[in-house]
């Protein structure tokens, strides 16, 4: 259960890594979470004004 709920979160930077051609798993997940950074930070700032 827990592994399905990390693989819907992780799945943007996943997603964008293999678009672009880089290993999700390589260089310690350093790419994927930079994607997952960049998508997850704005959805969670608006979340976060939205209810502030």
């Amino acid at each position: 259960m827990m592994e399905k709920i990390a693989d819907v979160i992780l799945w943007p930077g996943t997603y964008l890594c293999i678009k672009y051609g880089v290993d999700p798993k390589s260089d310690m997940g350093l790419m994927r979470s930079f994607f997952n950074f960049l998508i997850w930070l704005p959805i969670g700032l608006l979340v976060a004004v939205a209810f502030a």
